[in-house]
């Protein structure tokens, strides 16, 4: 419908709204980096279980202990402050997702990126203070970097035309996919070379010149844009709403929708899945396979990378098929969603029942971890078919139902691993499997892919 009336001769790869992409993607990369390094770095960071060094250590010993100092942290607190971001994530989602539709991103995400990076920066002089000023910083960048994962997502009701809306938005959330594989690979050399400090300070300053490029470079709006084209202008604002106005939010509505919780259902399902993947497969590496701390990280990495490469793949066919009116949008949104939640369990019962030995075994694991990634050309981004003006009220809404599934089955994996070792991997993996399975089916009978009538910029629904 809309789509006809586009221009037919619209900049390729090479244009601004892919730029943006871009940086979206590379600032995704570095607040994932700062979130995920503090979970290597604390291995060089506490040493409980061995005495302190005595006075007369060598002095090769005393030069490691300055570049890599060591603080007698129990396990408690370690705990606490591996979890601490969380709770700044969770505690963003709800009022940010509500302040995207309502006012521009430029200087929140940009503000945001910047107070990231610049904890990033004071976490090793607090840890010098103690563990306590450790924990607020955690929970302050949290709050920072559920803003910008949150805040982003407005971005695309202006920026992103329909028939580009998957290549886009998985180029961007394909960075939260290559932040901990780069992690992974760099931050041991980086500890053993310089030190765990310069971890956070190497991703802080990146983080920080990420920031002020932002402020210089992005703009809320493509038509205030001063050096995109004339054409590329025409093709962004062609395909979308007017200007939105103001209106009261259609709670009532929103809660009545079915297709909306089909969405909120599946985000609960991929989140649970990816959070006890990405939280245990070390584990499972571990007590199955019995390799060492660095073939375990080597392996544990790869599925990052591959999930990496699912998500962009997703991305590029979902627009394909509606770029060439193969399938309608309901329909591509429905097989990228079964790809993402429906392969994991494929390969999960391979995993248990056909692998047999150790190659088998990693392939199985990192295909179950990295086919999660179709959901970027599904579920996770439906919301901008159903409801563009609320998106990223959505999508906050979605993440935090997600990250509570995500909290459960890291605790919940926890207790079954300790009351029964034998059969715990069976009992997780099927639980997660069930999960996912009645996800999809809700999501497979209720999901639709136009604009829902409580979301039309005509409704003035009361609450």
């Amino acid at each position: 419908m809309e789509n006809q009336c586009l221009p037919k001769k619209v900049p390729g790869f090479c244009s601004f709204r892919y730029g943006l992409a871009i940086f979206l993607h590379f600032c995704n990369i570095v607040i994932m980096a700062q979130r995920v390094c503090l979970n290597l770095t604390m291995v060089a960071m506490v040493n409980s279980t061995e005495p302190p060094h005595l006075p007369n250590g060598s002095t090769l010993e005393t030069l490691d202990d300055l570049k890599n100092p060591v603080y007698s942290w129990s396990l408690d607190i370690q705990g606490l402050i591996l979890s601490s971001v969380l709770f700044g994530i969770i505690t963003a989602q709800i009022p940010v997702g509500y302040l995207s539709g309502i006012y521009p991103m430029k200087r929140i995400i940009g503000s945001s990126l910047l107070l990231s990076s610049v904890l990033s920066l004071l976490i090793p002089p607090a840890a010098q203070v103690g563990a306590t000023l450790v924990i607020v910083c955690r929970v302050l960048q949290g709050i920072a970097q559920g803003t910008v994962s949150t805040g982003q997502h407005g971005i695309w009701v202006k920026w992103a035309p329909p028939l580009e809306r998957g290549r886009l938005t998985s180029m961007t959330l394909s960075g939260f996919s290559m932040g901990p594989f780069i992690v992974l690979l760099v931050s041991g050399f980086i500890c053993d070379l310089l030190g765990w400090p310069m971890v956070f300070y190497i991703f802080g300053i990146i983080g920080c010149v990420l920031s002020l490029s932002w402020f210089l470079l992005f703009y809320d709006d493509p038509k205030d844009h001063p050096y995109m084209s004339t054409s590329e202008k025409d093709y962004i604002t062609s395909s979308q709403q007017v200007d939105l106005p103001r209106q009261s939010l259609p709670i009532k509505a929103m809660l009545k929708s079915l297709p909306l919780w089909a969405i909120i259902v599946n985000s609960f399902a991929f989140i649970w899945c990816n959070s006890f993947l990405v939280t245990y497969t070390p584990t499972f590496i571990s007590t199955v396979l019995h390799v060492n701390i660095r073939e375990n990280g080597l392996l544990s990495s790869l599925s990052y990378l591959f999930a990496y490469i699912c998500g962009i793949v997703a991305g590029q066919l979902s627009d394909f098929f509606l770029s060439r009116k193969i399938f309608s949008v309901v329909t591509v949104r429905k097989l990228f969603t079964t790809l993402g939640i429906f392969c994991p369990v494929i390969f999960i019962m391979c995993l248990l029942y056909l692998s047999f030995d150790f190659y088998s075994t990693i392939i199985f694991l990192i295909f179950a971890n990295s086919t999660l990634s179709f959901s970027f050309g599904g579920c996770l981004i439906n919301a901008l078919d159903i409801a563009p003006r609320y998106y990223g009220l959505i999508k906050a809404v979605s993440s935090l139902f997600g990250m509570t599934g995500g909290l459960i089955s890291s605790t919940m994996a926890g207790l079954i691993l300790n009351q029964d070792p034998e059969n715990a991997w069976h009992i997780i993996f099927f639980l997660m499997a069930g999960i996912n399975v009645a996800c999809l089916t809700f999501y497979l009978l209720f999901a639709k892919g136009e604009i829902q009538d409580w979301a039309k910029e005509t409704e003035n629904t009361r609450l």
